[in-house]
């Protein structure tokens, strides 16, 4: 990383706490960057209530525990990934700023993964936007796109996903997800690829090869 982080940031980040379910080092499951060494940073706290979602013991603040972001940041740089990903939960219901600039200070790249739901805090290298129709984004997510992964289960989440693309960098990697559970998800994502090449699909990879 070649920009300087003042020194105001380091002092925050030296003082500031996160609620945190985990962190891990393993490989990016889905997504652009599906494959990457990455280590994970799984935030508590999401107010967005998908029916199907996978990390529902990250819901609640109170049944994780605080840990400060200079701790974090010294478990991400012993494990010597290629990215950091801060996830969720839902991470943007935090500051992100004293974790991301601390990041950025240790010369690591850092990714945010988040449905955009609240204001957009922190300095991301990567911004993976996973706009869900329960809670509607927030208008400061919108700019910072650099990936727009939408999970499908139906017919009303291709149009919701086409509505969200008009909305972001025209440059920005536009994914969509089949939705775990719901099988018949693949075979409509494949069609509609097939007539958008704009679109590209999505695979929790992790999943498959039963991995974190």
């Amino acid at each position: 990383m070649t920009s300087l982080i003042p020194t105001t940031s380091t002092s925050k980040a030296a003082s500031a706490v996160l609620p945190v379910v985990e962190t891990f080092h393993s490989v990016q499951g889905e997504g652009a960057w599906t494959g990457t060494n990455a280590f994970f940073i799984r935030l508590a706290g999401c107010d967005v209530g998908c029916p199907w979602c996978d990390t529902k013991h990250s819901w609640s603040v109170r049944r994780h525990p605080q840990r400060h972001t200079t701790d974090l940041i010294a478990d991400a740089k012993a494990a010597n990934p290629a990215i950091v990903v801060i996830t969720g939960g839902e991470p943007l219901m935090h500051d992100l700023s004293p974790l991301s600039n601390g990041l950025r200070a240790a010369g690591l790249r850092s990714h945010l993964e988040t449905s955009g739901s609240h204001p957009f805090s922190g300095n991301f290298d990567w911004v993976t936007f996973s706009p869900k129709r329960f809670k509607p984004p927030h208008e400061s997510i919108y700019s910072r796109v650099s990936e727009l992964k939408v999970v499908v289960s139906g017919q009303a989440d291709l149009s919701w996903a086409e509505d969200q693309v008009t909305k972001i960098p025209t440059d920005a990697v536009r994914l969509l997800q089949p939705e775990w559970g719901t099988l018949d998800s693949y075979s409509l994502i494949f069609e509609y690829v097939l007539s958008h090449p704009e679109w590209r699909i999505s695979l929790q990879t992790h999943k498959f090869t039963n991995i974190r």
